[in-house]
C-alpha cells in the first residue's frame, strides 16, 4: 500500500457519476469512469448489520435503493444485491473488499468513513476498514468527520495518510443538532492532539477557516468539496490543493 500525499488529480465525488446517464454515485459503473479518465475517486463506507463496510453514502436506503431502513439494519448480502435505483448496468453497491478489489490501484482512493450511530459501530468499522486495506497495494487514504473514525483507524493499523473532513458548523447547518462546545472543536480542529491528521477536506464555502489556512500554512494538503462548476473551482483554487468534484469537466 503506496501513501501519497499529493493529491494530483481532481478527485471525482462518489466516483464519476451521471444519474440522466444511469451511472450513479458510488457504483462499479461510476469508479470505472473515474478510471477512465485519470481522476482519482472519493467514495463512503457504511457499516451493515453483520458488521461489514459497503460503499454507500446515505445512512438510509430509500434515496439510492428505494427501500426503507437504514444501511446498519441491513445485512451486506442484502445491500449487496439491491440494485441502486435508475443504475443501467443494475448495479448493486458493493462491500469495501470488492471495490478494492475492482480498483487494484488503478486510482487515488479518498475513502470517508462514515459517522455511525454508536461507538460500537464507529470501532467496528474502523477495525473492518483497517483489516481490508492491509492488503490493498494501490495509492489510498482515508478521511472523516468524526475524529474518533480516524483516530481509531491508526490504531487498528492503518498506516497511510488519514484527513479530517470540516465545515464552518453552524447552528443552522449540518450537525447544528450537535452541542455547541462540540462544533467549536471541530470548526477550530482542535483535536490535533489526538486525530494527528494528514490532511484537511474542507467545505468550499469554509476554505477561509483560520484553522483550515494555519494547518496549510504548515504544510497539510487541502482539498475543498464539492466544487460543481469550472467558476467554483476558480475561486476555491487560491484556498486549497486539489478540487473533489462533480457536475462538470474539471479538465474542460
Amino acid at each position: 500500500m503506496t501513501n501519497p500525499l499529493v493529491f494530483d488529480r481532481p478527485v471525482a465525488h462518489r466516483g464519476l457519476h451521471d444519474r440522466a446517464a444511469g451511472i450513479i454515485e458510488n457504483s462499479a459503473s461510476a469508479f470505472e469512469a473515474a478510471i477512465a479518465r485519470n481522476f482519482a475517486i472519493e467514495c463512503d463506507l457504511q457499516l451493515t448489520s453483520d458488521g461489514v463496510p459497503v460503499v454507500f453514502h446515505d445512512p438510509d436506503r430509500k434515496r439510492l435503493q428505494g427501500v426503507e431502513g437504514l444501511v446498519a439494519d441491513a445485512t451486506a448480502a442484502e445491500m449487496t444485491t439491491t440494485p441502486l435505483l435508475d443504475s443501467a448496468a443494475g448495479d448493486c453497491p458493493q462491500t469495501f473488499t470488492a471495490f478494492l478489489a475492482q480498483i487494484r490501484g488503478r486510482a487515488l482512493l479518498q475513502v470517508e468513513l462514515k459517522h455511525q450511530r454508536d461507538i460500537t459501530n464507529t470501532q467496528l468499522l474502523a477495525r473492518a476498514a483497517a483489516e481490508a486495506l492491509k492488503a490493498y497495494e494501490g495509492p489510498v487514504t482515508v478521511e472523516s468527520f468524526d475524529p474518533r473514525l480516524i483516530t481509531l483507524i491508526r490504531q487498528f493499523g492503518f498506516t497511510g495518510p488519514r484527513g479530517i473532513i470540516t465545515q464552518d458548523y453552524t447552528p443552522n447547518g449540518w450537525h447544528g443538532d450537535l452541542p455547541e462546545e462540540q462544533r467549536f472543536v471541530l470548526k477550530h480542529l482542535l483535536h490535533w492532539h489526538e486525530t494527528q491528521f494528514d490532511f484537511i477536506s474542507c467545505a468550499k464555502d469554509a476554505l477561509e477557516l483560520p484553522a483550515v489556512k494555519f494547518w496549510r500554512a504548515l504544510g497539510k494538503p487541502v482539498t475543498g468539496w464539492t466544487i460543481k462548476s469550472a467558476v467554483e473551482a476558480e475561486a476555491a483554487g487560491p484556498h486549497i490543493d486539489q478540487i473533489v468534484f462533480e457536475g462538470f469537466d474539471p479538465d474542460a
